[in-house]
């Protein structure tokens, strides 16, 4: 019955115009407002993913690295145990170090990842190499597959040239009072080819045979930087750094890809749930519209709100009218801008309408990607705001003393 009276109070034409005007003001100011918080977050979905597959590229799923100091020591029969965990499909040890580098005139200091033959199956970097190929040599000739940017910084042809990289790295324990040239190993590496990742990596690393960093920093045998891991589809990385940490004690640190990036991704959902709460006030100062129109409407049902109490009806039942009346405007109007979000989001993604400046991104358009759990939680926050825009002019209609004239 609530709804049959608040369903028909909507529909009915009112005396005054202007109460109708009030109430589609309210509803087109909700859908807009609802439409507009499925594109931005979508928006932001979109490009959270984006920087997730970058990211992905080039990190490891797990990671174990040292809980203090710069290395790690893992024997054979530990790598072993490592990989018949559940879930552990396959690992890499690696090898880094800040080095000057110098092919020409200039030095540069980047960063070596020494990587042995198992890196490829537990990042994606080789299905990123834009020129030259994915090789890091042997101990006959060491290669260097070099990021975009450091490329272009040291002027490099990865495919042409036949120069090598000159490779300074510091000695381990080395005096006080030695020469700078008694202070530093050096070696020779060979461009091979050049992955485009994202800038950060593009810019500052320089990926090698493990071997050659292990040689010039004089580590041992077990001697490693970090132990990557990639894991087996379907399992969970939580899971899977549990028994990690349990199998290999607390001189090691286990962490998943989300770990190694936390910070970053820490920004994102910030920036996601700031943009949400901003959003969220202006469909507050929208929902002021219903109260006007709610208001307006209790005052123009004056006789039925009478009639309805002379036959029985307690304050309850009134006050629940005008709070569904409330929630009929805010449902149509959540609606209405879900399907201008969706159509949208949809054309953004089929035809890239609103294109991002410049030409150094991975993507000429925004990304966009439409998430259930951002429906749900717009659905609900219009919901709140609709009852709390209702609850004021609903409670005056159940209070408030009302008698019929006589005629």
């Amino acid at each position: 019955m609530v709804w049959q009276f608040a369903s028909r109070y909507f529909r009915a034409k009112k005396s005054t115009n202007a109460i109708n005007i009030i109430a589609w003001v309210s509803v087109v100011a909700i859908a807009v407002g609802a439409g507009a918080l499925i594109v931005i977050l979508s928006v932001f979905n979109g490009f959270e993913g984006l920087v997730k597959s970058l990211y992905s590229s080039f990190y490891p799923a797990i990671r174990v690295a040292p809980a203090t100091g710069k290395t790690i020591l893992l024997s054979p029969a530990q790598l072993q145990q490592i990989a018949a965990v559940p879930g552990v499909a396959h690992f890499s040890r690696v090898i880094e170090e800040k080095a000057v580098l110098r092919y020409g005139d200039e030095p540069t200091i980047a960063v070596l990842k020494g990587v042995d033959s198992g890196y490829n199956n537990v990042t994606d970097v080789k299905s990123n190499i834009i020129r030259g190929r994915f090789d890091t040599g042997d101990s006959v000739a060491y290669r260097a597959v070099l990021g975009l940017e450091l490329e272009g910084a040291l002027g490099v042809d990865v495919v042409h040239s036949i120069a090598p990289v000159t490779v300074y790295l510091p000695r381990r324990n080395v005096n006080a009072f030695v020469t700078p040239e008694d202070a530093l190993n050096n070696g020779v590496l060979y461009p091979a080819g050049t992955f485009a990742i994202q800038q950060e990596f593009n810019s500052k690393y320089v990926i090698t045979n493990i071997e050659f960093l292990r040689n010039l920093l004089q580590l041992g045998a077990d001697e490693m930087s970090s132990l990557e891991i990639g894991i087996r589809s379907g399992v969970n990385d939580k899971q899977l750094k549990a028994r990690l940490e349990q199998l290999l004690g607390s001189r090691y640190k286990v962490q998943t890809r989300y770990e190694q990036n936390q910070s970053l991704y820490a920004i994102m959902q910030t920036e996601k749930w700031a943009v949400y709460v901003i959003l969220s006030f202006i469909m507050i100062i929208a929902a002021f519209n219903m109260i006007g129109s709610l208001y307006m409407l209790v005052i123009e049902k004056q006789k039925d709100i009478t009639i309805l109490k002379a036959m029985g009806a307690r304050k309850s039942l009134i006050m629940r009218i005008f709070l569904a009346e409330g929630l009929i405007i805010a449902g149509i109007g959540t609606l209405l801008g879900f399907g201008l979000g969706i159509s949208f989001c949809l054309l953004q993604q089929r035809f890239g309408i609103i294109k991002l400046e410049g030409t150094s991104f991975l993507v000429d358009a925004y990304p966009v990607s439409m998430h259930a759990a951002d429906f749900g939680l717009v659905f609900v926050t219009i919901m709140i705001i609709g009852v709390a825009a209702s609850w004021y002019p609903a409670r005056k209609a159940a209070v408030e003393a009302i008698t019929l004239k006589a005629t």
